[in-house]
């Protein structure tokens, strides 16, 4: 992926780079096609995997959620800021395979690193703590870089590096090399004392997972659902990325405020006293399922509507995507995660917690239409533009 193209990272849909498969289709088959690809391969690596019934790994839910979010964290940095470098010269599906046994490997060596490394030295990351919480605080990190290094790449655009000249892989180098200074500075003053067995955190690890991952929410939503509206109207290229900072900040407070009480609202008031203060999580919850349907719909359908006009498209595409969303979000806690996926109960009729099985969703959704290309499917048809 060129610099220079200024394509969007998270959306593999240039037809130069799959001109090996003349087959075309549909657009809405195509999106069809993905999903099932992707839902099947979900479920039967759950089965394999993580599954706590089926899986001979017994690592459900850590350190298998662990290695998931650092595996995220790699196709973050090799696939958006880096833009594959180094591995777009294969073709496919060598390509494809080649990342995916990169980024497992990146992920299990990195969670063990810091499971029996760092916690060897420092008790709150070792593996061996209560609950597998060990690995959950040294994998708390990828929560913050999810949001500074995608926020570079959506909102940002790869500013300032692309207006110094710089090309990849020098770009994605200096974003990576950079931005890890503030995203460490958030995950020590923010993330690693709600985790830490002493201390006096900021905020609870379920508030800030709701209210981060929130953030997030809000950055996926402007920066790829929205084509960066409405920060890219701020100006010049470093007006934007101060608006899409501050503005990003601000929205996904409100996105917390206003999932909160949209998750409240479908697991009803016996259920939220139950869950107690875990009940703050659950706007990440639900933002995890329209995160997963915002990739998906931004790869997969093309970012459909395109032809509708500008505020007819965007407002759209938010109003499906969130639908979609709230209708996984429902499927998953009373039907998936208790009948097929077998995880325990939360509170109630929920079982799961869909920051797992939602995030290996997007995990293989990303692994299969960024890294593979879509490979094995015809390809959208050129007069249905995906934008």
């Amino acid at each position: 992926m060129s610099t220079t193209q200024q394509n969007d990272p998270i959306r593999h849909d240039d037809p130069a780079a799959t001109t090996d498969r003349p087959r075309t289709t549909s657009w809405w088959l195509h999106g069809l096609a993905t999903f099932v690809v992707v839902a099947v391969v979900a479920v039967l690596g759950w089965f394999l995997l993580a599954d706590p019934v089926t899986s001979p790994l017994g690592v459900y839910p850590l350190p298998f959620n662990a290695a998931l979010f650092w595996a995220l964290m790699f196709v973050v940095w090799t696939g958006f800021n880096l833009e594959l470098a180094g591995f777009a010269r294969l073709r496919q599906p060598l390509r494809g395979i080649v990342y995916t046994v990169a980024t497992v490997v990146f992920a299990v060596v990195v969670t063990w690193l810091l499971a029996t490394v760092l916690g060897g030295v420092a008790p709150d990351f070792a593996g061996s703590r209560d609950g597998g919480t060990g690995y959950f605080a040294g994998a708390l990190f990828v929560l913050f870089g999810f949001s500074t290094y995608v926020l570079t790449v959506l909102n940002w655009q790869h500013w300032p590096w692309t207006d110094m000249g710089l090309r990849q892989p020098m770009v994605g180098l200096c974003e990576v090399a950079f931005v890890f200074v503030p995203t460490v500075l958030l995950y020590v003053v923010l993330g690693v004392p709600s985790v830490a067995a002493e201390g006096a955190p900021v905020m609870s690890v379920n508030v800030l997972l709701g209210w981060y991952y929130s953030i997030i929410v809000a950055i996926v939503v402007t920066g790829l659902t929205m084509e960066n509206w409405p920060w890219r109207h701020a100006g010049s290229r470093a007006r934007v990325a101060a608006a899409s900072l501050v503005g990003n900040v601000a929205l996904g407070t409100a996105l917390y405020v206003g999932l909160l009480a949209v998750c409240k609202l479908i697991v009803g008031a016996e259920t939220v006293a139950l869950l107690g203060d875990a009940v703050h999580q659950f706007p990440a919850q639900l933002g995890v399922c329209w995160v997963a349907w915002m990739i998906l719909w931004g790869n997969a359908f093309g970012n459909k509507p395109t032809g509708l006009g500008t505020a007819a498209n965007l407002a759209v595409r938010v109003v499906v995507t969130f639908a979609l969303a709230v209708g996984t979000f429902c499927l998953y806690y009373y039907v998936l995660a208790g009948g097929l996926l077998h995880e325990p109960a939360v509170a109630g009729a929920l079982h799961g917690n869909a920051l797992g099985f939602m995030d290996w969703f997007a995990l293989v959704t990303l692994l299969y239409v960024v890294g593979f290309e879509s490979w094995g499917l015809p390809r959208p048809r050129t007069g249905t533009p995906t934008v």
